[in-house]
């Protein structure tokens, strides 16, 4: 079977890879020894405060919470309240058809196998996104379906993700549908309420006429997520923080798997197994078939 489609059968897998313990210890702060001890801290915190009412408190899905705030329960449990937070706010966001998402064509894509370093490598291009045919309600969906597909892989709760939004064609066209409640949903969305650690952040082709564009986001972004953002004047600057290896062509890079929204979405919906189906079904999703 060729590398691509191992690789995106793994993407509903959820087998803990004991050759993952090294990177998980360095990347998450995650021990062994101590795990069993710190998911039911966690779990403790949660009945105790009552700050939020998960749909799940297995060991797994907590889990996820601990690998994204380095094993500290205090942390992962306010990125827990902040999670469900956002889905009793967006509620609407889940009642969609999961699979139907492949008409968000062109705007989000990423490279395969990732990166040691810098993780999964996430391309976000609004530039591309044609709004006279998708409502920017659905782009915002197929961010959100990726995201809740992602977590529940653990070598992506370990490895985390980078992200890279290129602005190259954004217009008024498109900034005339972005509304605080939409920058909010998509600040969330890459790691500030979802328990997937995000390396970096980085901007590419930015200019002058982006500024409202940044300010509107700008007001979501917390302190602590500075540091995680660039902004690069050139494909130089961006390789200084992710090898060309990982990247697309389109980027300066060579990588030989650039992944489409509709090619991920489409063998998603191949491999899915019944967990999958059900799990996307109890956040809200619909799944079909």
């Amino acid at each position: 079977m060729p590398f691509i489609e191992i690789a995106f059968q793994a993407e509903v897998s959820r087998f803990e890879d004991q050759d993952f313990e090294e990177l998980a210890r360095r990347n998450c702060n995650e021990d062994p020894d101590n795990r069993s001890k710190k998911i039911e801290e966690l779990r403790s915190m949660i009945y105790e405060r009552g700050e939020c009412n998960p749909r799940r408190i297995d060991d797994a899905y907590l889990l996820r919470f601990l690998r994204c705030r380095r094993f500290i329960p205090a942390l992962a449990h306010k990125l827990m309240v902040r999670y469900e937070q956002f889905r009793r706010d967006y509620a609407y966001l889940y009642n969609c058809d999961a699979f139907g998402l492949q008409k968000v064509k062109n705007v989000y894509g990423g490279t395969l196998p990732e990166s040691p370093r810098n993780g999964r490598i996430i391309l976000m291009r609004f530039g591309r996104w044609d709004p006279d045919s998708v409502p920017i309600t659905d782009v915002v969906r197929c961010a959100l379906l990726m995201d809740e597909i992602a977590v529940l892989q653990p070598k992506l709760q370990i490895l985390g993700v980078t992200i890279i939004v290129d602005l190259e064609g954004l217009g008024l066209r498109h900034l005339r549908h972005l509304t605080p409640t939409i920058a909010h949903q998509i600040v969330s969305l890459m790691g500030v309420s979802f328990p997937l650690t995000m390396h970096g952040l980085h901007i590419v082709n930015y200019s002058w006429f982006m500024n409202k564009f940044f300010y509107l986001f700008k007001q979501f972004i917390p302190k602590a997520v500075w540091s995680h953002l660039f902004f690069h004047a050139d494909m130089a600057s961006l390789h200084s923080h992710i090898d060309p290896e990982y990247l697309p062509p389109e980027y300066g890079g060579y990588s030989r798997h650039v992944i489409t929204t509709e090619q991920w979405i489409s063998k998603i919906d191949k491999y899915k197994d019944d967990f999958l189906v059900q799990e996307l079904r109890n956040l809200g999703f619909t799944v079909t078939s």
